[in-house]
């Protein structure tokens, strides 16, 4: 009985990381990825080698990029949210689900997304200092009765 996984449906099985990026460069540019991945390799000189280099170095900037690369560029369905939590080389695709073609993305849709983004994590904050226990907001309240001196050794 074979309990291995078969990878081969996933779009970046067998997909180096500087192929990626090419492709991903060559179809929507540097301007549009950083608008849209906020990673500063993308916006400070960009080059597909500098790049390259920092996305092997950085787990979390890889991760971003790829999932980029599936659910934008290859414009697949979001995965559940079990698959979510894996990073996306180890996701597993059905092998009726093909790729289709690339969103079309523009930097007006970017700063859309970022207003979106800023408004719902403004109000995750909202509510977790709303959540907040009567008896922390007392103690936060409390001045402090020690009085520091400068010139005290």
């Amino acid at each position: 009985m074979n309990n291995e996984i078969d990878y081969t449906n996933n779009p970046l099985h067998g997909l180096g990381t500087k192929s990626l990026l090419t492709e991903i460069v060559d179809h929507y540019g540097f301007e549009i990825l950083f608008a849209y991945l906020n990673i500063n390799c993308f916006k400070m000189n960009p080059s597909i080698d500098s790049s390259v280099k920092f996305l092997k170095k950085t787990d979390w900037a890889r991760i971003k990029v790829e999932a980029f690369y599936l659910y934008d560029y290859k414009n697949l369905p979001r995965a559940s949210y079990e698959e979510y939590l894996l990073p996306p080389r180890e996701r597993v695709f059905p092998e009726e689900q093909v790729s289709r073609e690339p969103k079309k993305l523009s930097l007006e849709g970017a700063d859309r997304l970022r207003e979106e983004r800023a408004e719902k994590s403004a109000e995750y904050l909202r509510e977790k200092c709303a959540s907040r226990s009567p008896a922390r907001e007392k103690r936060d309240e409390k001045p402090s009765k020690k009085k520091i001196d400068p010139w005290a050794r």
